[in-house]
């Protein structure tokens, strides 16, 4: 498939066609990979990664995904480039459109991608953001649709903090039709534009009851309260214990409710190894997923 979109940055570019064009895209090349089967799709394609922070999943993901689609990855750091000596992003944007066919940036500041990719005349795909991340609700759905087989009538919730990876979500929820309950504490909403136009779309719930936002669920989803972008140990005081995700809490989320997490995770904090080791939890699928949607979006995106 080929999107209409050069680029990828929130989730809110593509249309409910596309993302779920994108989703099953991603499971028929994680069947042919089990088979044995690599096509060479990006065959000479090459892809920079710049990275302003660590990264596991991120990195081996697309790293690997383009190996297997006949093409080749580069892995930059801010410091290795001249960024770090004073080169402006645009004129950055503008050296790497000559050489490459896609850039991956996984960076502090939103604002930074939305400058690379206005002067960039190749795609720009958002790594990480402070605001968003898209390639990682790609494989939590892809997750979702391969243990549910559906999506309409099912019910995420999000217990945790609002942040980068709720955002996404909520944009992967409308565009998927499943109806999502947020449970924060007050101050740690997700953003509210995001909301407003989720809504449009399908129903989106915020509450500070996780209790409320859990009863019910098919998915049950949080994050790490603290992270790149949030260090102050004080945060962690606003979430625990009434926003953990424990064996107290997935019970009153179906039977058959389903555990996500982006990883990496801090047990004890926003979850127990009791759930994210159990039988409920699906971290390492989705983590696997991430390969295999990272594959289905760069092929969507770079492909003649």
């Amino acid at each position: 498939m080929k999107l209409k979109t050069k680029n990828l940055l929130t989730l809110a570019e593509l249309t409910p066609k596309e993302f779920l064009g994108l989703i099953d895209s991603s499971i028929q090349l994680k069947k042919e990979l089990k088979k044995g089967i690599c096509k060479p799709l990006l065959k000479n394609k090459t892809l920079t990664m710049i990275f302003q922070k660590p990264s596991t999943r991120t990195r081996v993901s697309l790293e690997i995904g383009m190996f297997q689609l006949g093409g080749h990855a580069i892995n930059l750091s801010s410091n290795d480039m001249q960024l770090s000596r004073g080169e402006s992003i645009e004129d950055t944007a503008k050296t790497l459109s000559g050489y490459s066919d896609c850039i991956m940036a996984r960076v502090y500041e939103h604002k930074l991608l939305e400058t690379l990719s206005e002067h960039a005349s190749i795609p720009v795909i958002n790594g990480l953001s402070d605001s968003f991340h898209p390639c990682q609700i790609l494989a939590d759905f892809m997750t979702i649709k391969e243990k549910k087989k559906k999506f309409k009538g099912l019910k995420i919730a999000w217990v945790g903090d609002g942040n980068n990876v709720c955002n996404s979500m909520i944009y992967g929820a409308a565009l998927s039709g499943i109806d999502m309950f947020i449970a924060t504490p007050k101050g740690f909403e997700p953003e509210n534009y995001v909301v407003k136009e989720s809504q449009k779309l399908t129903n989106i719930e915020l509450t500070t009851d996780p209790l409320l936002a859990t009863k019910n669920a098919d998915v049950v989803v949080t994050d790490t309260y603290s992270s790149i972008h949030n260090q102050d140990p004080k945060r962690i005081e606003k979430f625990l214990p009434k926003y953990q995700i424990n064996s107290k809490l997935m019970n009153i989320a179906k039977k058959n409710a389903i555990f996500l997490h982006c990883l990496p995770a801090k047990r004890g904090q926003e979850v127990t190894s009791s759930v994210i080791d159990g039988p409920q939890s699906v971290v390492w699928d989705e983590a696997e997923n991430r390969l295999h949607t990272q594959k289905a979006l760069l092929a969507a995106l770079i492909r003649a």
